[in-house]
């Protein structure tokens, strides 16, 4: 629970819930009890942490142990903040209420790019220092797992460990290992030194980078016997994987307030943007029978009436009319329903369509990503024009009335004939409702357009790829808005310099760490917010740090540069890589891995779809 001297404090703050602790499944350890406390950080606000599916792993896993325990730890909304700064209350953990700088291991989930500098402040809150290098004693140890961690370079400076990968399995290992390094007094360093050769981890201070002449990275030279390349941890068999049974239930109605339940991770697409569907390669499934026992398990722990099955793209579950059989009479028995993100509009069947029927409707999401067909084979799309409008006109037959189509501009090659493109498929959606014969009766159809940015990504084929800058992305919205026509269908678009942010810490090196501890000092966090988001702070830090923002962004990179992130492997090869950069500039399209292996170097991670196609490597 909160500090007691928080509590007189609290009905100043907006949404005091979240500081107090306390919620339904919440785990409560006394601290003399074991070896390794935990304190599990998502550096965004409460509201936001609790739909993390990975925190509620995580959470569970570590508090399996009877020799550790788990806490739960968000970042402060400003008002709360303002009131903890005053009052000298360090940051704490929800459980216990006690300080973050107690514990032994300190987590940072790292799930996007501007959430940089939030972890900087949490730190500073717990009073720390925010450099690795200042934090001499073996404990607190400062890791990060996550997306952003597989280019971990800008933040090398302020973590102790990163973790790329699957976490079930190192997470433990870790935990393992420094119980029997504490135990023994050892200095820091020195577990540093040995928790680089577990499989899977990744320790900054080891390695050292030089630079050219023109400002790219020249090598990146490991030491202390540290590995040459880190490889991400990879769970081959998800069924044996751990999977908790129940879930901490938020006081406060959360961003995704759902029983959110995994049934595979990977993809087998290869769109040549999402780097989601690299990083997890290869495809690996949950079998039906897993999927709903943790689903029942969850509900019944939790009370909760929806249940999300969460993928990259949840049609391409060979298991899902099976799970679906089995699951929709007692979801609709008990009220629940089922909701479907990610689907894809070219395996969408009308059987799934009138299974969905028997429960209560989600809007129906999907991602055509590109308004023309030769931009969706210079992204890899591999969906026709056809197959969206065939598979809206099943939704609306099926009693649906709101789509949501995703799509994203910034893209190579991108023409105004390809934005027009956006405006025209929406419209033709808008069209096919109303030609419907089997249409919802006295009801209008709402498409919504959701408008993303182009962020070229590490472990993406466009990863070389120059980003459009905040102006050209502007004046690329609004000519997009001018093309829609109708108000059936209404446009939200993301915020240019958010967006160009993002993508400077997304392809950056340990330099900009520097600009990230000046924009931090001058006062910036969550600026993933728009309301928060400081553009000059920024702007004056990179200029004090003698660092072109624009270095990072707007350049073509040569194929053979050596990329700060390099020394990371997620499986895929630079050299697959390359070659589906290549053929994105000619409008050719790849395969799905289901329909034939194109050998992008995953198999020797073994799993899921790879050992399906007999590439299994041992």
């Amino acid at each position: 629970m909160y500090p007691a001297e928080l509590e007189k404090y609290l009905m100043h703050v907006q949404k005091p819930g979240r500081y107090t602790g306390g919620e339904l499944n919440s785990v409560i350890k006394p601290h003399d009890s074991v070896d390794i406390r935990y304190a599990f950080c998502f550096p965004d606000t409460y509201e936001i942490g609790m739909s993390h599916l990975g925190m509620k792993i995580l959470y569970s896993l570590v508090n399996e142990r009877d020799d550790a325990l788990c806490e739960r730890v968000f970042a402060p909304d400003v008002d709360m903040e303002a009131i903890m700064r005053e009052h000298n209350i360090p940051l704490y953990a929800l459980e216990s209420g006690k300080p973050i700088g107690d514990f032994d291991i300190i987590g940072f989930t790292m799930q996007y790019e501007l959430s940089y500098t939030n972890v900087l402040n949490m730190l500073d809150l717990a009073g720390l220092p925010v450099k690795s290098a200042d934090r001499e004693a073996l404990t607190p140890i400062v890791i990060a797992g996550g997306t952003c961690v597989c280019n971990p370079e800008p933040m090398a400076d302020f973590f102790d460990i990163t973790l790329p990968g699957d976490g079930e399995e190192v997470t433990n290992e870790l935990i393992d290992l420094l119980k029997e390094y504490k135990k023994k007094g050892a200095a820091k360093k020195e577990f540093l030194a040995a928790a680089a050769q577990i499989p899977g981890v990744y320790v900054p201070s080891l390695y050292e980078v030089s630079y050219n002449g023109d400002g790219t990275v020249k090598e990146v030279t490991p030491t202390c016997s540290a590995p040459a390349k880190v490889i991400k941890r990879n769970v081959a068999d998800l069924d044996k994987m751990f999977a908790p049974t129940s879930f901490v239930v938020p006081f406060l109605e959360s961003v995704f307030d759902r029983t959110t339940v995994e049934i595979f991770r990977g993809c087998i697409r290869g769109c040549r943007f999402c780097q989601a569907g690299f990083l997890n390669r290869p495809l690996r499934e949950k079998s039906p029978e897993a999927v709903e026992a943790q689903c029942r398990a969850i509900c019944d722990s939790s009370g909760y009436d929806e249940i999300s099955l969460c993928s990259l793209s949840t049609s391409d579950y060979k298991g899902l009319e099976k799970l679906l059989t089995n699951m929709l009479p007692w979801a609709d028995e008990n009220k629940i329903n089922i909701a479907l993100p990610s689907l894809r509009a070219d395996n969408f069947p009308k059987e799934l369509m009138e299974r969905l029927n028997s429960v209560r409707r989600s809007g129906l999401t999907f991602a055509p990503e590109a308004g023309t067909q030769r931009m969706r084979d210079v992204i890899n799309k591999n969906i026709t024009e056809e197959e969206i409008l065939s598979t809206a006109a099943q939704a609306f037959s099926g009693g649906w009335t709101a789509v949501k189509l995703y799509f994203m501009i910034g893209l190579p090659t991108e023409t105004e004939e390809d934005l027009k493109g956006i405006a025209d498929l929406a419209q033709a959606v808008v069209d096919k409702y109303y030609s419907c014969e089997n249409k919802p009766k006295g009801k209008s159809v709402s498409v919504n357009i959701s408008l993303a940015s182009l962020v070229p990504k590490p472990f993406t084929p466009f990863q070389w790829e120059p980003q459009d800058k905040p102006d050209v992305l502007i004046e690329k919205q609004n000519y997009l808005i001018s093309c829609v026509k109708t108000r059936k269908v209404n446009v939200s678009r993301h915020v240019p310099w958010t967006s160009f942010l993002e993508g400077v810490f997304a392809r950056g090196d340990r330099r900009l760490g520097r600009v990230i501890e000046t924009a931090w000092k001058k006062g910036c966090h969550f600026d993933s917010w728009e309301e928060h988001l400081d553009r000059e702070k920024w702007t004056q830090s990179f200029k004090e740090c003698g660092i072109d923002p624009y270095f990072y962004t707007a350049r073509v990179r040569d194929l053979d540069e050596v990329l700060p992130w390099d020394h990371m492997d997620y499986g895929v090869t630079k050299k697959f890589l390359q070659k589906e950069y290549i053929k994105a500039h000619k409008g050719e399209t790849t395969p799905c891995c289901r329909e034939k292996c194109s050998n992008c170097g995953a198999a020797r991670l073994n799993g899921g779809v790879c050992n399906e196609l007999g590439k299994t490597v041992v």
